[in-house]
């Protein structure tokens, strides 16, 4: 095969159909909205993958307290810690929406890989991209404002800088939860919030709706 042959076949290539043709192992799973679809401490081994819906991934300190580490979209994968040899889940994860899911046992996910090097390939590309994000995010935590780490949250969210046409925020997300993932007070995220809005940079109709102007907040120094 060609370089280009292979570039094509790899660009071409979907992820879900292939894990719903790897027999054994794997499971659909359809989960509610809000309902928890593993908890911190739980057994790490399985893998799951989102063909339809948002999930959220949270950890809980020794004290207690919450904090939301992640909201995944569809074609993401989490739960992978399972393949790095950790035994008990680090976090919990909880549907956003009602969401369709693969469940991928460990074994199978390794024996996909061996299989088929195309999703070995675009998996390992996936984990590469996930850990930039996190970098991207303490680099955030460490030198921007609040009201930037919540206009940059809010923008990763409705997708923008992501192929294709940026999306509504759906499903509507709490200001606690924002204000986990900012690392900030629920009052800070309803003071920049409402700031927001009356520049017109989100816009409430019963869903948020975020323009590409908050951008300016993300730029500007």
């Amino acid at each position: 095969m060609t370089s280009a042959a292979a570039a094509k076949k790899k660009r071409g290539f979907d992820p879900n159909s292939f894990l719903a043709t790897i027999g054994g192992g794997r499971k659909a799973l359809a989960v509610p909205k809000k309902q928890t679809i593993f908890v911190q401490g739980d057994v790490a081994d399985s893998v799951f993958y989102i063909q339809k819906g948002k999930v959220r991934l949270s950890v809980v300190s020794k004290t207690g307290r919450e904090a939301t580490i992640g909201i995944l979209n569809e074609g993401n994968f989490f739960g992978e810690g399972a393949l790095a040899g950790q035994v008990l889940r680090m976090g919990s994860a909880a549907a956003m929406t009602d969401s369709q899911l693969l469940r991928v046992d460990k074994k199978a996910m390794v024996e996909a890989f061996h299989q088929e090097h195309s999703f070995s390939d675009m998996f390992v590309a996936y984990l590469l991209a996930r850990n930039i994000r996190y970098e991207e995010d303490l680099v955030d935590q460490l030198f921007n404002s609040s009201e930037k780490r919540l206009a940059r949250v809010l923008l990763l969210l409705a997708h923008f800088g992501k192929d294709g046409k940026p999306e509504t925020v759906i499903p509507k997300i709490s200001q606690e939860t924002l204000a986990e993932m900012v690392g900030t007070t629920r009052s800070r995220v309803s003071f920049f919030m409402n700031r927001f809005r009356k520049l017109g940079f989100i816009h409430y109709n019963g869903s948020l709706e975020v323009h590409s102007s908050l951008l300016n907040v993300v730029l500007h120094d």
